[in-house]
């Protein structure tokens, strides 16, 4: 695997993050001390990673949401309620 320094994978990021997610994993360095590992996103990862309706099913909305205490919420800005 191809170690860069980071100064080179600064002005290359473009190529390298290419390279990278066509399967050519790279180190990236700071003084000749490996930092960091770039490697291509696997397709089930991005999708793992999606996580918008992950609680679907599991809370309960009234149907009377919108409306619920609104005598009260009314009555603090008419100033009936404390």
């Amino acid at each position: 695997m191809q170690t860069i320094n980071i100064h080179k994978a600064k002005t290359h990021l473009s190529r390298l993050v290419e390279e990278a997610a066509q399967g050519k994993a790279f180190i990236i360095a700071k003084a000749g001390k490996p930092m960091v590992k770039v490697s291509p996103l696997e397709v089930d990862d991005y999708h793992r990673a999606k996580r918008i309706g992950f609680m679907s099913g599991e809370i309960a909305v009234p149907d009377d949401f919108d409306s619920m205490e609104a005598y009260y919420i009314t009555g603090i800005f008419e100033g009936r309620h404390s």
